[in-house]
């Protein structure tokens, strides 16, 4: 081929390039440089297309460029390491109106809703019994159990918390003397007291109270 030939092609290349817009030559420069551009200069746009076209002529990319930006791209992003890494390692905080709240004050609000007390000091129990009560799903108010020979439907269980070793050593007392059952010690110790303050009227409600009384 000529000199006049490669001369009149490469005239021919620059005056369609010339031809073109700015947005259109924006957008050929981003096709053979890679890069992005917002420049009003027409000759500046036309000449670095220029190049980078006789670079890629002379210059052939090699075989394994089509991977390139793969791996650019899994180096430039980073794996995002799993959800659960941080929800293992990070316990979780107390949620709910109850998470603040002592056994203490469980066992109050357990009364106040449920309608009776308890001695219970197991958290979760007594939020799940709380909840349920609030939902319906329960009975609330006095426990009523069958009535033994006379004995009333409508009856409280009174909480009495005790340490361990002074509830040994409490039923080891009245064991020795011969008293039934702990409710039996329990209703004459009452009963007992009661009389000693006088009371002798609430005294005489209690199992035992006569032969126990002062």
């Amino acid at each position: 081929m000529s000199t006049k030939t490669k001369t009149t092609k490469a005239k021919s290349k620059k005056e369609n390039l010339a031809a073109l817009g700015l947005p259109a030559l924006w957008e050929r420069f981003k096709e053979a440089t890679g890069e992005t551009t917002k420049s009003p200069n027409k000759k500046f746009l036309i000449r670095r297309i220029e190049e980078a076209l006789a670079v890629r002529a002379v210059e052939p990319a090699p075989a394994d460029e089509p991977q390139r930006p793969t791996r650019t791209s899994a180096r430039a992003t980073p794996v995002p390491e799993p959800e659960t890494t941080l929800t293992e390692s990070t316990p979780p905080k107390p949620r709910g109106r109850f998470a603040s709240m002592t056994i203490e004050e469980l066992q109050t609000k357990y009364l106040e809703v449920v309608g009776r007390s308890t001695g219970s000091d197991d958290r979760r129990y007594l939020i799940w019994k709380i909840r349920e009560a609030e939902k319906g799903r329960i009975n609330v108010g006095p426990r009523k159990t069958r009535a033994r020979e006379g004995e009333p439907l409508d009856v409280k269980i009174l909480p009495l918390r005790l340490e361990a070793d002074v509830a040994d050593k409490m039923d080891e007392a009245w064991r020795a003397k011969g008293i039934k059952n702990r409710m039996e010690f329990l209703r004459g110790a009452i009963g007992h007291y009661l009389a000693h303050l006088g009371a002798r009227d609430a005294a005489a409600l209690f199992t035992n109270a006569d032969t126990t009384g002062a």
